[in-house]
């Protein structure tokens, strides 16, 4: 038991240096390098230039977004008892997104810019709306392979509609929604970090609470109604806390691909162990830094010229999808613990 807790520890410092690092990284790194000195006194004197207005938001949203991302896959995959469902493969990520299109094209047609609360709550419908569409269909399609499969054609609808939306809008700033489609840190300010964090860090708390109903419910309804869990109120929750997290990410920063799967998997590994009350803490830090390393990669490699997030994003956790997939035995896939 000392040598697994000792694990627990290597793992979660591993997590917390890398964390840091690109912490660290990607507001020094860019088109314009910057210097140790020049951060310090930009942290001091807080004005609002390259670092303090630009760099170090958007290093502290893709590090949150990223976070909550990957906490909400892990819920997702724990409610469907399926390894590779997450935000963007069950097509949760376009339904929020074409909610937020249409409240944004809506409200810019009329002159008036939306907030982002109410671009926060158009996401939420959006991903309920997908998410009610996923669950009718679990009551009659019961293999999870196919659920999945339903989960991406939804997606692809969705993200269709949207493509349409976008394509015939004539508005100038309409048509920029394209680039937030694409999925993008960029142009993140205080205000939003501010707002992100407030909705993003209690429904962490509350998924951390939930630890003992979570592995409960991993071994089993039978299981976790013998140890005294509401599996209905229970899933109720489940549902609505994935939701919150999945659509304040595809809120601002649009909708990102594949974290929501690689990042728990990758977590479980490093691990090796699936149990709710190591893994959630653990899955935010770790899909911080995988989206912290993905956007610098998306901010570096064709600098002055960003690339879309969830184009990085695809290349390294889609390789974690494909070995999923590989790993079918007996036609249901091996979940990682």
């Amino acid at each position: 038991m000392r040598k697994v807790w000792v694990r627990y520890c290597a793992c979660f410092a591993l997590l917390a240096v890398l964390l840091a690092a690109l912490l660290v990284w990607n507001v020094c790194a860019g088109s314009v390098e910057v210097s140790w000195g020049e951060i310090i006194q930009a942290l001091l004197r807080r004005e609002n230039g390259i670092i303090w207005g630009i760099r170090l938001p958007r290093v502290l949203a893709a590090a949150i977004l990223g976070g909550a991302l990957s906490v909400s896959g892990f819920l997702l995959q724990t409610f469907f008892a399926n390894p590779i469902a997450g935000p963007f493969v069950l097509g949760i990520s376009s339904g929020a997104k074409l909610v937020v299109s249409l409240v944004m094209i809506g409200l810019l047609s009329r002159g008036v810019t939306a907030g982002s609360m109410t671009l926060i709550l158009g996401a939420f419908m959006g991903s309920m709306v997908s998410m009610g569409f996923i669950l009718l269909l679990s009551r009659r399609v019961r293999q999870m392979s196919m659920l999945v499969i339903c989960g991406v054609m939804i997606g692809y609808i969705c993200s269709a509609v949207t493509d349409f939306l976008v394509t015939f809008a004539d508005d100038s700033n309409i048509v920029n929604l394209h680039n937030w489609s694409l999925g993008s840190f960029s142009g993140t300010s205080w205000d939003n970090v501010g707002i992100m964090s407030w909705v993003i860090f209690p429904a962490l708390v509350l998924a951390f609470l939930m630890s003992k109903p979570i592995g409960a419910y991993q071994m089993g309804e039978v299981y976790a109604r013998s140890m005294g869990v509401n599996i209905r109120r229970f899933r109720v929750e489940l549902i609505l806390l994935s939701s919150i997290l999945s659509a304040c990410v595809t809120a601002f920063a649009g909708p990102i691909s594949f974290v929501g799967i690689a990042a728990p998997h990758l977590i479980k590994g490093l691990f090796r162990t699936a149990k709710p009350i190591v893994v959630i803490p653990a899955c935010f830090l770790g899909g911080a830094v995988f989206c912290l390393f993905c956007d610098l990669i998306a901010r570096t490699a064709f600098a002055p010229r960003d690339v879309s997030i969830s184009s990085v994003t695809a290349v390294f956790g889609a390789p974690v999808v494909i070995y999923l997939m590989a790993s079918r035995k007996g036609g249901r896939v091996k979940e990682g613990v």
